[in-house]
């Protein structure tokens, strides 16, 4: 049996500032009819900026989906037309004030695949030099440095549980 759906219909159900909420009605792998809510997501690029082999800068961001602060790697969704690489290092200096004279890809994560077509495209960035933080008009951060250790330590207590942040530690 071949494990793949294929689209019947598909409704839009609302249209947001950047992403689209879909129903799809799909043919199952066993010829069966089932449905499925998607969210179109446009994508995004995360970057972690390294001050030296073992410090990491991190941004605590107030996110309004869970009501909290957290703590996070600089990432951003991509523009149309944007190449991953640009989005990843413009978020950096935008975030953080910093820039990077490397910029290493890692690597792509789906982050919700069940419900959400968003592909996050992971960056180290090293060698590390002040530029001019520039926030969105609706962005506030502040930036956060801590060695790799403690940044584990603090994803096994649950301190930080962002999944790009997480991630991007599997890739070094």
């Amino acid at each position: 049996m071949e494990l793949y759906e294929k689209t019947i219909t598909e409704t839009i159900i609302h249209k947001g500032n950047f992403m689209t909420y879909i129903n799809v009605d799909v043919e199952l792998p066993d010829g069966k009819i089932g449905n499925r809510d998607i969210i179109k997501h446009p994508g995004a690029c995360a970057i972690i900026p390294f001050i030296d082999n073992q410090t990491v800068i991190l941004v605590k961001q107030f996110r309004k989906a869970l009501e909290k602060n957290i703590l996070e790697i600089p990432a951003g969704k991509l523009e149309k037309g944007e190449d991953p690489k640009l989005c990843a290092i413009r978020e950096l200096e935008e975030e953080t004030g910093y820039r990077a004279e490397n910029v290493t890809f890692l690597g792509t994560i789906a982050t919700a695949p069940g419900f959400c077509d968003e592909l996050i495209h992971l960056y180290k960035a090293t060698g590390l030099f002040q530029g001019e933080k520039s926030l969105d008009e609706d962005e506030f951060t502040e930036v956060k440095i801590f060695t790799i250790e403690e940044i584990k330590s603090m994803i096994k207590n649950g301190e930080i549980i962002d999944t790009k942040t997480i991630s991007s530690l599997m890739y070094l």
